[in-house]
């Protein structure tokens, strides 16, 4: 059961994942595009690459010799897996999953045309006249999107005409893999989006979290909750959805399964990823049995989930930079927030910031019968709230 495990992206949720690895007994060598990333910091080995190099990904595949390869973020030359794991190298979830996944494009067509799954309406641009004709065609307000990114980045809402130009350049920008083609969507007037953790095992049966609810500005999250608030009926539609594409896809792991929730039009599918969601950090509040990052680690490594159960209520808030710095001198207000009842904090550790990057994570719980997910989400920003990153 002891396996060399070679994580591609190591970040917040790389670094918790590595511990839940960790606790298993397994050897973990993190790669990123900088040093000193998060997951590095608990590691046994890491690595500094382009993962869009695909020369140099092959190379320190091949000087580690992993049995499995995690990928953890977009830019990654996710075509290179295909030849890895017909080695024999377990790519997690699989190679196929991963280039879907990475791709809004593909995952978009599976979804919508093969497995005729509720999607907005959609359509590509891969110039700004055809992007022109896109918004025309989707009409205002639609979204925009990069067909490779991740944490909202390149990611807008276009409003009016004079929104379109910016929305173009900020799509190509931010993206990632060096495509220069966005896709542009319908707006789903929507009461709630939620995240369905959803659980695929090598020998056991597909399990699901408690629906997660979450908010975003600028495409990225910035708070969520556990449980969500969905009907029955609503629930055992999204979960037939994430069974029938994480079915379609292949692989044992966690998948981070977005929807738009309407009480009118149902349940829409929005987006999918084959690894812990951010959204997901709100177990790290106890809210479940397993963490998210618990749960990818056994279904990686084979070993069974007999069951996930909501053992609290949980909410989590972001703690984010104000501005660019390369030196953090400290996180104040640690003292101030860890008072609060109820509540935790998880830095990063990150060794920069940027404006609005995530730094850290105040989480806050309560009782299942006695308390409330309204006050719990006020909590948490309060918790969050008190944190402020330091920097020269």
């Amino acid at each position: 059961m002891l396996k060399k495990i070679i994580l591609l992206g190591s970040g917040e949720l790389g670094k918790e994942l590595t511990i839940a690895l960790k606790r298993l007994g397994q050897t973990v060598i993190a790669v990123d595009s900088y040093d000193g990333a998060p997951a590095m910091q608990v590691a046994d080995g890491r690595e500094v690459i382009s993962m869009l190099d695909g020369d140099a990904l092959d190379r320190v595949i091949a000087k580690h010799a992993p049995d499995i390869i995690i990928p953890e973020i977009e830019a990654i030359r996710t075509e290179r897996l295909y030849e890895h794991e017909k080695r024999g190298v377990h790519v997690v979830p699989s190679a196929r999953a991963v280039n879907f996944t990475m791709n809004r494009k593909a995952i978009r067509e599976l979804a919508a045309k093969e497995l005729k799954l509720k999607t907005a309406q959609y359509a590509y641009a891969t110039t700004p006249e055809e992007f022109r004709a896109a918004v025309t065609q989707m009409g205002f307000p639609c979204v925009v999107k990069p067909l490779m990114s991740s944490s909202g980045k390149g990611q807008s809402v276009v409003k009016a005409e004079s929104d379109i130009e910016k929305a173009w350049e900020y799509a190509v920008t931010k993206g990632r893999g060096g495509l220069q083609e966005v896709i542009v969507e319908e707006f789903i007037r929507f009461e709630t989006e939620i995240t369905l953790l959803t659980v695929t095992q090598k020998n056991g049966k597909t399990l699901f979290c408690p629906p997660i609810g979450h908010r975003q500005e600028r495409g990225d999250y910035m708070e969520s909750w556990e449980p969500a608030a969905i009907s029955a009926a609503h629930l055992a539609e999204a979960q037939k959805m994430a069974d029938a594409v994480t079915r379609a896809l292949t692989g044992a792991g966690i998948w981070g399964v977005e929807f738009f929730l309407s009480d009118k039009e149902g349940v829409y599918f929005s987006e999918l990823s084959p690894r812990p969601h951010d959204t997901g950090m709100v177990t790290l509040s106890g809210s479940q049995n397993f963490t998210e990052f618990e749960l990818h680690a056994r279904a990686v490594l084979g070993l069974p989930i007999s069951e996930i159960t909501l053992e609290r209520l949980g909410a989590s808030a972001v703690i984010l930079a104000t501005k660019e710095s390369k030196t953090i001198r400290d996180y104040a207000g640690l003292e101030q927030a860890l008072s609060i009842p109820k509540s935790d904090v998880r830095i990063f550790g990150k060794p920069f910031t940027r404006v609005h990057r995530r730094m850290g994570v105040a989480l806050a719980h309560d009782d299942l019968k006695t308390g409330s997910i309204e006050e719990l989400r006020k909590r948490a920003k309060e918790i969050a709230d008190c944190v402020t990153v330091v920097t020269d």
